[in-house]
């Protein structure tokens, strides 16, 4: 078995989830997802929309290179940046990994999760 990496997670409200995942196993939605981290996911991870945009603020370089289906889906992101990728794209490979998710991603986690809405912290 490969050494864990951690991930952490960093939502727009300020709310930073770490996790230990498998390198190579799952994409950063599923790792998401299974931890509690709210990036959205309106087409369910199939790489059909850009609601889980996120920022890949260190660690950028260990991730596979974007391939053509996820560059055009950035094309339709908000506030794409050189350090955007999607959720559902990224495999973690070998390095720990800082991922901060765009505020597109939160706002699609709250319409995907209507019953949390309350959590929501107005700015």
């Amino acid at each position: 078995m490969s050494q864990l990496i951690k991930i952490t997670f960093i939502d727009p409200e300020g709310t930073s989830t770490e996790v230990q995942a498998e390198p190579g196993k799952d994409n950063l939605l599923e790792i998401a997802e299974a931890c509690g981290a709210k990036l959205g996911s309106a087409c369910g991870g199939v790489c059909a929309c850009s609601s889980c945009h996120v920022y890949v603020r260190e660690g950028l370089d260990s991730l596979d290179e974007m391939e053509e289906a996820e560059e055009d889906r950035l094309d339709m992101g908000f506030d794409v940046r050189p350090s955007s990728r999607l959720g559902c794209q990224c495999v973690p490979r070998d390095a720990d990994l800082r991922v901060e998710i765009s505020e597109e991603s939160l706002q699609t986690w709250y319409n995907e999760h209507p019953d949390r809405r309350d959590e929501q912290k107005k700015g």
